[in-house]
This record gives C-alpha cells, sequence and structure tokens, in this order.
C-alpha cells in the first residue's frame, strides 16, 4: 500500500491555435505553401492601365487625392527630427520625401492589390525608405496564421526568404477568404476592357477604309463589241483612270473622260459606320463605376449640368478614407522605426489632411453661415 501518491503535474494550457487555417503538414509542405505574388492577372492589370488612358488617370486621381499627412509626436526633439526625416529621406531613383514613397507605394496597391516596401537601415539609422517590385516576390504562409515570410530572389536567381523580414513594409488591398493577399482595383475589368478594346480597333479600321478611298470603275460595253476591242477599251479606261487619280495626290485637277455607259462608285460607301457611342459609354460607365470616381473628374463630361453632388463627396470621400486606413499602418511602422533607432519616444499618431472636394465658394458660405450662428448665440447669452 502506498502512502505517498506523485502528484500529477498541471498541465499546461493549451496554444491557440487558429481554426480556418490547415494545419496537416506533409512531407513537402513547403512546396504548398508558397504563394506567388506576380501571376498572369499583374501583367494584364499593367496592359489596361497602358491601353485604357482612362483607368491610368483613374489610379493617379486616387493616389493624388488621397493626400498627404502630418506627425504628431510626445516629444519636441522627436516631432523636429521626425518631420526632417520624412521630408528629406530618399525613396530611390533619385526622388526623396515619404510623399514619394507612399505615391508609388499607392499606384502599386491600387494595380496590383498589394504593395511590398523596404526600410534601408545602416549603422542603426534609417537611410532610406523604397518601394519594391512586388511581382518579383513570393509569400509563405508562417508556422501560425499571423505570420507571412517575403521570399525573393538572390543573386543566383533562386527564390529564398529576405533576411530582415522586419524591415519589410507589405500592405494588401481588399483581402479575401479565397484571396489573403490582395485584390486589384480592376478585378472583374479585363472582360468589359476587351470589348471597349475591339470597339476602338474596329472604328481605326473603318476610319481607315472611309479616309482612303478605293473605287469601283464599271464600263457596260456594246453587245456586240467583240472580246478584244473591250480589253483594249478597258484597259485604256483604266489607264485614264490611274492617271487621273495620280495627279489628283499632287494636286492638279484631271478629267477623266469615257466613252460608254461608265459607272463609278466607291467602295463600301453604301455601308455606314456603327455608332459606338453608346456602347463604348456603358462599357466606360462600368470601368468608372469601379474606380469610384465621378466621370467628369477623369475629362469625360456626359452631361451638360454635371457637377459634383453632396452624396458623391460622401462616396468618394469614404473611398479615400479606405485608402487611408490601409496604408496607415505602414507609416507608423517607419515612424515608430525612425524614432526607435534615434533613441526617442516612438509614440506617434498620423495625422491626415482634410480632404476638400466642395468649391471655395460653398466652403465660404458655410463658414459665413457658421459665423452667423454663433454671433447670435453670443448675442442671445447677453440679452437678460
Amino acid at each position: 500500500m502506498r502512502i505517498w501518491k506523485r502528484k500529477k503535474p498541471n498541465p499546461l494550457p493549451a496554444a491557440a491555435q487558429c481554426q480556418l487555417r490547415e494545419a496537416s503538414v506533409h512531407p513537402f509542405g513547403n512546396l504548398g505553401g508558397f504563394v506567388p505574388l506576380g501571376t498572369g492577372e499583374e501583367r494584364i492589370y499593367r496592359e489596361l492601365r497602358e491601353a485604357i488612358p482612362v483607368l491610368d488617370a483613374a489610379v493617379e486621381k486616387l493616389v493624388r487625392l488621397t493626400g498627404g499627412f502630418t506627425v504628431e509626436c510626445r516629444n519636441q526633439q522627436a516631432q523636429n527630427q521626425l518631420e526632417d526625416f520624412l521630408r528629406q529621406v530618399p525613396c530611390g531613383h533619385g526622388q526623396a520625401g515619404v510623399d514619394i514613397f507612399l505615391s508609388g507605394y499607392l499606384d502599386s496597391l491600387l494595380t496590383y492589390g498589394r504593395a511590398v516596401g523596404e526600410l534601408v537601415v545602416s549603422n542603426d539609422r534609417v537611410r532610406a525608405v523604397c518601394w519594391g517590385d512586388v511581382t518579383a516576390l513570393e509569400i509563405h504562409q508562417g508556422k501560425t496564421a499571423l505570420e507571412a515570410v517575403l521570399w525573393g530572389p538572390d543573386e543566383n536567381g533562386s527564390m529564398r526568404p529576405l533576411p530582415y523580414q522586419n524591415l519589410l513594409l507589405f500592405t494588401t488591398l481588399h483581402p479575401e477568404p479565397a484571396r489573403p493577399y490582395g485584390v486589384s482595383l480592376f478585378r472583374g475589368m479585363p472582360f468589359l476592357a476587351d470589348i471597349l478594346l475591339k470597339i476602338y480597333q474596329t472604328i481605326g479600321i473603318n476610319w481607315e477604309r472611309a479616309g482612303n478611298v478605293r473605287y469601283s470603275v464599271i464600263c457596260k460595253a456594246a453587245e456586240d463589241l467583240d472580246p478584244a476591242t473591250a480589253q483594249e477599251r478597258s484597259n485604256q479606261i483604266a489607264n485614264a483612270w490611274a492617271q487621273a487619280m495620280e495627279d489628283g495626290k499632287q494636286g492638279q485637277v484631271r478629267d477623266f473622260i469615257a466613252v460608254g455607259d461608265v459607272q463609278i462608285k466607291v467602295i463600301g460607301g453604301e455601308s455606314p459606320i456603327l455608332d459606338s457611342q453608346v456602347p463604348v459609354r456603358q462599357i466606360l460607365e462600368q470601368l468608372i463605376a469601379k474606380t469610384g470616381l465621378p466621370p467628369f473628374l477623369l475629362g469625360l463630361s456626359w452631361s451638360t449640368t454635371e457637377r459634383m453632388s453632396a452624396q458623391q463627396v460622401d462616396l468618394l470621400t469614404s473611398e479615400l478614407w479606405a485608402l487611408r486606413r490601409t496604408v496607415e499602418p505602414i507609416l507608423i511602422k517607419i515612424c515608430r522605426t525612425f524614432l526607435a533607432l534615434e533613441g526617442l519616444d516612438n509614440r506617434v499618431t498620423i495625422q491626415w489632411n482634410d480632404i476638400s472636394l466642395q468649391d471655395i465658394t460653398q466652403e465660404s458660405q458655410a463658414q459665413l453661415y457658421l459665423a452667423r450662428a454663433a454671433q447670435i448665440r453670443e448675442n442671445l447669452k447677453e440679452e437678460p
């Protein structure tokens, strides 16, 4: 009979596990974890911007309308140094300033649905902030759902994990369960863009045909005319017509005279060119609706009284604030990394500039009404 019983150790709490990610690993599990960030879709999106200028202008407008920002620190010394750093930090390609970096970062984010950047650190100081080509990288899912490792090519062209993951900046746009690494702004556009480009190409071919006119010369010979004489007469008419056309190219007026029943028609002149205004507008409406921008901001005046309404202002403002919330974490990371390496208080907040999309006259009237209301309230307080 045992008097003393060995106490069982207290069970350790189970580690938190993600229930939405697959946990099983096969012997070659590393091969299944790779997700290439550059696929065929990215090349199509880049070609869309080159082929349809209105889409390229939409991306540039969204980048510019997102606007700039200011920073607020707890310490005045940190405030001054951080402002100088953000204004003068090199961004590569002969450019400087965090605003330039943010423009390139947003451009990649909207085009590909994801963007990547890097903090260049030397001698324990941040020397540059650069953005990179996200299509040349791969991402590897980490051990948990909260980890992701970026892979890039080495000097031999082989893909390997980048050595300093803590200095990388990675952002996704509108991630979905099936696409956790971002969705491009141009998703859903290739089908309509293909139809639009076909219409434009057909318009060019039709106008080339209509501009460079071809003629059909028909000569009806008499019934009693022998074939040799008819052939000789047709050759004479062809030579005379060719000479008349050649003199017309040189600016000389030359009459064409023929004997017999001669008919001259324009080849294809009876078939009218299809009106492309309605289908082109329908397709452009679909494409521009995806960008969230009013048409007249892209140079499309479909109405003589078109102007930005209050509802459009609210919708566009919400879209711009969504973009700001998406890129704000990487801006905070840049600022905190710089302040921490400088030995300063790294508590910082981002203050975005106001989005102003209304007319100056309306803003002035609103300020006037507010001032009058404040004056009326003050007068009411002074009365007994």
